[in-house]
């Protein structure tokens, strides 16, 4: 009977000279595009208070999801799972897989987009701009499964943002959404804000802000806000991680399940925000500055603009961060399309009237209390 061997050298010069080469390109690419505007929400002077945007939608793939796609592939290359050749696959509900078809066409690998069929098809033809093969699925509550079984049948690597979103990211620096907003605070008259204003989708922007508060030990709070029917708020509310809810109609954050990138136990406060007051309130921003964005901001904006009111009733001055995550451009189809609101069963006009009674005296009232 032979003996195992005692030494056995798996080195790999190609494969390892490949990765870092890939590496170079992803870093190279995070010099070129590591830093986005913070813009000035205007709010009456007389308030004391100031709000502010963090504009995602200048990344190069257009959202703040390209930070995300950026640490997760820079986490599959270091971490020795994806090489020359890997098929990579993703489970998105748009934007993500846009910038991740983007970094993958960047080191030459195919990809594969599993998304619900209700994707945007403006996001579905931003994947395939980049090169990405999109596979989609009726039932949303499938699209793990199925890009577990397409990252098998190809031999490939399935990024998995939903696990791997919280620890790809560098939460102590290291050019992080964080860190970033804080350095273009530090000339404001408020620097430290009172709060900041985040969704989870993956949880991994929630995780990071929040642990980069506690290491900078900075008295800022975390609000999360959450789409109607997601698992996330009922999931922390009644500290049960096995809540479940519905698909989200507002792309890029909400989930029908908490996902195991969200950390529950940084956040301070939550918000569940309706649908239809998202869209209000994105509609909102473009008739105040002009500027389209996406869904999901509009529910950062709904629960921001509720802290700020509570700062104004307190006679308080101080300042509130949130994320504008993306451009309308991809949401001509829904969000500011009136038909499609309609077959949606969804009324932004009480909405729209609390958040005009906020912007002239600052007070604010839910619709149902209206």
């Amino acid at each position: 009977m032979s003996e195992r061997p005692a030494h056995l050298d798996r080195c790999d010069e190609v494969g390892r000279a490949w990765v870092e080469r890939a590496v170079a390109l992803v870093e190279a690419d995070a010099r070129r595009s590591a830093d986005t505007h913070l813009l000035v929400y205007p709010l009456p002077p007389e308030w004391g208070v100031q709000l502010y945007l963090k504009d995602e939608s200048t990344h190069p793939t257009g959202s703040l999801k390209h930070r995300l796609a950026r640490s997760l592939f820079l986490h599959a290359l270091c971490s020795g799972w994806i090489g020359s050749g890997s098929t990579v696959v993703e489970a998105s509900s748009g934007s993500t897989a846009v910038s991740e078809a983007y970094f993958a066409r960047m080191l030459g690998l195919p990809f594969v987009a599993v998304m619900p069929a209700s994707t945007s098809p403006e996001k579905i033809a931003l994947i395939e701009f980049h090169g990405g093969r999109c596979h989609l699925v009726a039932d949303a509550g499938t699209v793990y499964d199925e890009a577990r079984r397409i990252a098998a049948e190809t031999g490939g690597h399935y990024l998995d943002q939903f696990t791997h979103a919280e620890r790809a990211t560098d939460w102590r620096g290291n050019n992080n959404i964080a860190e970033s907003v804080f350095e273009q605070l530090a000339a404001e008259e408020n620097p430290v804000p009172e709060w900041v204003v985040v969704g989870a989708g993956t949880g991994g922007t929630s995780a990071t802000i929040g642990r980069y508060l506690r290491y900078r030990r900075l008295p800022t709070r975390l609000a999360v806000v959450d789409p109607e029917g997601s698992a996330f708020f009922p999931g922390w509310r009644d500290g049960d991680p096995g809540a479940t809810g519905t698909s989200s109609r507002i792309e890029g954050i909400g989930r029908p399940r908490v996902e195991p990138s969200f950390v529950p136990t940084i956040v301070d406060r939550m918000f569940c925000v309706p649908d239809a007051a998202s869209v209000a309130a994105v509609r909102h921003l473009e008739t105040v500055t002009g500027r389209r964005a996406g869904g999901s901001t509009g529910t950062n904006l709904w629960g921001a603009f509720q802290l700020v009111a509570e700062l104004v009733a307190a006679g308080r001055r101080g300042s509130v961060v949130t994320l504008l995550c993306d451009g309308g451009e991809r949401y001509a189809h829904t969000y500011y399309s009136d038909a499609w609101l309609a077959e949606q069963g969804m009324d932004p006009a009480p909405y729209r009237r609390t958040l005009e009674r906020f912007a002239v005296s600052g007070d604010w009232s839910h619709p149902q209390a209206a």
